[in-house]
């Protein structure tokens, strides 16, 4: 391979890959480094689940819909890309968990289902009395023994009880990670509990010790702490695409093998094309790693890790059609309840500009671990599912005037117990026997769109320091 141009491919072209490739193409073009940056995608079409549909003046977002503004990658690189201005807060609003057909607000001060104030925990009606009392063990019991990695579901029920869990913590972290509760792993995704634990004994004083005292809310407040665009999430991946260098994307071309030869790698593409790099960084799900690395070992401990299939289901009507709503913008639904939906939003009211003048927009969620049979269903199947599920809590007196059924199969990465450690034997293996690829992507270091635009950040960084000392070492 010549020393005067290196070559950088980065593969898998949804978020993560996308700002890597702008991170990486910013700096060669900003300080004239000799390398060459290609994008390759095996679809034909960038920003991978970041899609919106428009029609009629609804803007429907098909997959991840907002981020959270506290995490700013995502502002950061909206403001180098131009963006900056399409950028909306939502609207505030109460959100509720459906239990046995009831709806109830989550207590004040809860933090991931964690009381932090005594008297919404004690005032509300979403725990029996015995629930209650079987929480409030946690300001006695002593601290956990285990110093390995353990499930969500067993760290919880151990410190709160089985009411607390099913009740509210489930609901939440299922409308998150479409996940089963009792095998996803703790030290992946919410080491800080674990912590707090060791440190406090107790969860519930440790988390009200650890916590800032909430801000008094403002009767003006009209900000959410999400953030999205009014043009839609596509729009900010097709603006991205819109930076990079023209000729540098490769559409339609999937990575079959990647092979190392010499002092670099050879990309095997669908179709028999064959291209080299020096530096390779890998934006995909963790089952394409395996398929492209079938040799290497450290990469096999991903096969068998499961993804959830889920789909949404947005439904627009004309306003006069719900005559019973909800004081709120949406609710999320305990497994323990006899729905098929998982959560349903009130879209319009948290994100006005997704609808019309005068329309409702209402996007529910199918599909999780271990129900994912709803999302092989025909569109008509699933809209009236969906609809006979919120007859139980609203009135719709008309059918909706648009239906979009998005469906994400095997989209959702689960990490379940022992994720880290998996984690880190892949990136172990990869810098001693793959030096110079860099593996990212929501299958590895976090599903949300902040988490995805900091490992692009990141590996951008990672792949420019390889390329320097790799250059240093042959002079």
């Amino acid at each position: 391979m010549s020393d005067t141009k290196k070559q950088i491919a980065i593969i898998g072209g949804g978020i993560t890959g996308l700002t890597a490739a702008y991170y990486l193409q910013k700096e060669v073009r900003e300080n004239q480094l000799p390398y060459t940056v290609k994008l390759i995608e095996a679809s034909y079409r960038l920003g991978g689940q970041m899609q919106t549909f428009k029609k009629d003046g609804y803007v429907i977002e098909r997959g991840p819909d907002s981020f959270l503004e506290r995490k700013d990658s995502v502002a950061r690189l909206a403001n180098e890309v131009g963006m900056a201005d399409e950028l909306v807060n939502n609207t505030p609003g109460k959100t509720f968990i459906l239990v046995k057909d009831q709806l109830h607000s989550v207590p004040g001060g809860a933090i991931m289902g964690i009381p932090t104030e005594i008297a919404p925990f004690l005032t509300t009606k979403l725990f029996s009395i015995p629930g209650k009392l079987r929480a409030a063990a946690d300001l006695i019991l002593t601290r956990s023994k285990e110093e390995s990695d353990q499930s969500l579901g067993s760290f919880f029920r151990r410190r709160l009880g089985d009411e607390v869990v099913e009740n509210l913590i489930e609901p939440l972290l299922s409308g998150i990670y479409a996940g089963d509760i009792d095998k996803m792993s703790l030290m992946t995704l919410f080491p800080h509990f674990y912590q707090v634990e060791k440190k406090y004994r107790s969860l519930i004083l440790g988390m009200k010790k650890s916590t800032p005292p909430r801000p008094k809310e403002s009767q003006s407040a009209k900000k959410g702490g999400f953030l999205g665009f009014k043009t839609g999430l596509q729009s900010f991946a097709d603006a991205i695409e819109a930076k990079l260098e023209p000729g540098s994307i490769k559409k339609g071309f999937r990575v079959e093998k990647i092979k190392r030869v010499d002092e670099g790698y050879n990309i095997e593409l669908n179709g028999g094309e064959v291209m080299t790099a020096d530096s390779i960084v890998t934006a995909v799900s963790h089952q394409t790693i395996c398929s492209i690395f079938p040799e290497y070992e450290f990469f096999q401990d991903f096969k068998n890790v499961p993804s959830t299939s889920v789909a949404t289901v947005a439904l627009g009507f004309p306003k006069e059609a719900i005559e019973k709503d909800i004081d709120g913008t949406g609710f999320l639904i305990s497994r323990n309840s006899d729905y098929t939906i998982t959560s349903c939003s009130w879209v319009h009211k948290k994100w006005p500009h997704a609808a019309p003048d005068g329309k409702v927009l209402l996007r529910c969620y199918v599909g999780r671990s271990g129900g994912e049979a709803i999302v092989d269903l025909s569109d008509d199947q699933i809209v009236n599912i969906v609809l006979a599920d919120l007859a139980k809590t609203i009135k719709v007196t008309l059918d909706p005037e648009l239906a979009v059924i998005s469906r994400w199969v095997h989209a959702m990465p689960q990490y379940t117990v022992g994720h880290k450690e998996r984690l880190e034997r892949a990136t172990k293996g990869l810098a001693e026997e793959l030096p110079g690829i860099f593996m990212i992507g929501h299958s590895f270091n976090g599903l949300g769109i902040p988490d995805c635009i900091t490992q692009g950040e990141d590996a951008a960084s990672k792949v420019l320091d390889f390329l320097k000392v790799s250059s240093t070492e042959k002079r």
